[in-house]
């Protein structure tokens, strides 16, 4: 297939995409940073990549392919180098004779299909593909491949191991890690979890929530990868029968990705679990966290409280610190003191002061809160209340004219109270600090590339009719190569908020029950989880399974 070599600016202005304006603007952004023009365009949020798309396809007669239908040879992978693949974000998917059909994010990156014809010498046939589909293909069909053949092949003894082989930056050692934490980052990951078995090594992604296998790695690499990620965290590469916590910083695709890394001596040597943070998606504005308008305003209202406790509950991993930040971003202002204590430190705030508690010389979140309030500060956030005494100093905190934001591991917004009396605060103490609960969790959202409508089941509609909600029709996703045929992609919050109002306040005073507290909640106008899960599932965010799985235990 012929290709009119038209540059991509002058094809986008020529068809009314964009103004020469904007084209301008971009091209002078491109002179600073070098990065492609479409990539450009598309996060100025001057077109979105379907625009790219239509364009190419229709304009130039460019196909556009969805990866995942294909069932592609590894032989076929293997014309193309990885290095290569991933420099020019190309995949060979399709050869016939002396054609090779190549997808790119790029298809009018004309020195990429010379180079690839040069170096293949096949008829360089380009596809156009979105560029997160394309950069899934690329991890799952290259990933670790290339390094792993090489590792194997130099692999030395653990005994014969030098630091070269873990410090060199052009090492098989090195690069795998790199390939490792650049595959998740693309993928979307929040953890890579590094498992030793008896027989092999796993290395698993947490992508939407839901860990699985990407693949399995002989057993000699264990001691390489784990010396590689000791070294990267500066922890200690000779303790081996002591758990170890430290800290990455990496950089790939112009994201900053901050990498929290926990070690854990086991039976078969130590599993490693990476958490990934994305320090480039920065802090959302309260209106991005998913909450109803109800929600939202409530919310708004606890947070601008002059003083009190608000806390965000829910189980590791549903958001809560997330929802904790967005709520600092709001109230850091000029004119108030915020100080923060957590354990550890994930977003860096501007204006914000943030301290990292070091349980080990004694600095526990009790001691640090008991420390930043000789500091005369206005706000003040706790990562944790873990125990009676952090409890007690941020009562005494709120009730002397300081909002306090913390988090706390209960069920519902309800079971917060108990939780709190539990943790041997008096409820006329509860009753006088506590101005709000936000419990939450995430689940999946629907794939939007791969959305479709259907008919819902009879049972279905009677267990949203049971919740006061009614449907015709609702949604879930085919799979495709875009949420890696999960039907899934990203994920969603659903709350429960609980205002703490005259009443309830009576009610904690008098020691009432978690059903009596509940239901005067519901009477207040407070929306279940569950319900705030159903309501999302009539909008089509996410699917009834989804809410199921998160709230049925409560």
């Amino acid at each position: 297939m012929a290709i009119v070599k038209k540059r991509l600016g002058d094809l986008l202005v020529e068809h009314h995409v964009i103004s020469h304006e904007q084209l301008q603007e971009a091209l002078s952004e491109q002179s600073k940073t070098k990065r492609k023009l479409g990539d450009l365009l598309i996060s100025q949020g001057f077109i979105t990549e379907q625009q790219l798309i239509e364009v190419l396809e229709f304009q130039l007669g460019i196909p556009h392919v969805s990866l995942f239908k294909y069932q592609i040879d590894p032989a076929i992978t293997q014309i193309i180098p990885e290095s290569m693949a991933k420099r020019y974000q190309v995949l060979p998917f399709m050869k016939d004779g002396s054609k090779l059909m190549v997808a790119m994010a790029d298809p009018l990156d004309y020195f990429a299909i010379e180079e690839l014809r040069m170096t293949t010498g096949f008829k360089i046939e380009p596809a156009i593909c979105t560029r997160e589909e394309l950069q899934r293909s690329i991890a799952r069909h290259y990933g670790l491949r290339d390094s792993m053949n090489q590792m194997m092949i130099d692999l030395p003894s653990a005994e014969d191991i030098e630091e070269t082989e873990i410090t060199d930056e052009d090492s098989p050692i090195v690069r795998l890690v790199n390939q490792m934490v650049q595959q998740a980052v693309h993928l979307k990951a929040s953890d890579i979890h590094v498992d030793p078995g008896e027989n092999n090594l796993a290395i698993r992604y947490r992508i939407d929530g839901q860990l699985r296998t990407e693949r399995h790695l002989p057993k000699q690499m264990q001691g390489f990868i784990t010396a590689r990620l000791k070294i990267l965290a500066k922890l200690n590469i000779a303790e081996r029968r002591l758990p170890q916590d430290g800290r990455i910083k990496m950089q790939f695709d112009y994201k900053m990705v901050d990498i929290r890394v926990s070690t854990l001596p086991t039976i078969h040597g130590e599993k490693i679990v990476l958490r990934l943070l994305d320090l480039s998606t920065g802090v959302k504005p309260l209106e991005q966290l998913g909450f109803n308008g109800r929600n939202l305003q409530v919310f708004r209202e606890m947070i601008e409280r002059p003083y009190g406790i608000l806390l965000i509950t829910g189980p590791t991993g549903s958001g809560k610190t997330t929802t904790l930040y967005s709520a600092l971003n709001h109230l850091n202002v000029e004119n108030v003191n915020i100080i923060t204590v957590e354990d550890p430190v994930e977003y860096q705030l501007e204006g914000v002061n943030q301290v990292h508690v070091n349980p080990a010389i004694g600095f526990t979140f009790a001691a640090g809160l008991r420390s930043i309030l000789r500091q005369d500060p206005n706000i003040v956030m706790v990562g944790e209340i873990r125990d009676h005494e952090t409890a007690e100093i941020a009562v005494r905190a709120s009730l002397t004219g300081h909002l306090v934001l913390s988090t706390l591991h209960t069920n519902d917004a309800v079971s917060t109270i108990t939780r709190l009396r539990d943790m041997e605060i008096q409820p006329y103490l509860i009753a006088s600090s506590l101005v709000g609960v936000v419990a939450q969790r995430l689940v999946r959202r629907i794939c939007p590339e791969c959305k479709a409508s259907y008919t819902p089941s009879e049972q279905e509609l009677i267990l949203l009719n049971s919740h006061g909600f009614q449907a015709d029709q609702l949604y879930r996703g085919r799979g495709c190569g875009n949420c890696n045929r999960t039907g899934y992609r990203g994920r969603a919050a659903i709350h429960e908020v609980l205002n703490i109002d005259d009443e309830m306040r009576q009610r904690i005073t008098g020691s009432a029950s978690v059903d009596e507290l509940r239901n005067a909640a519901r009477q207040q106008g407070m929306t279940g989880l569950m319900e705030d899960g159903f309501e999302k599932v009539v909008q089509g965010v996410t699917t009834l399974q989804e809410v199921l799985r998160e709230t049925v235990a409560n």
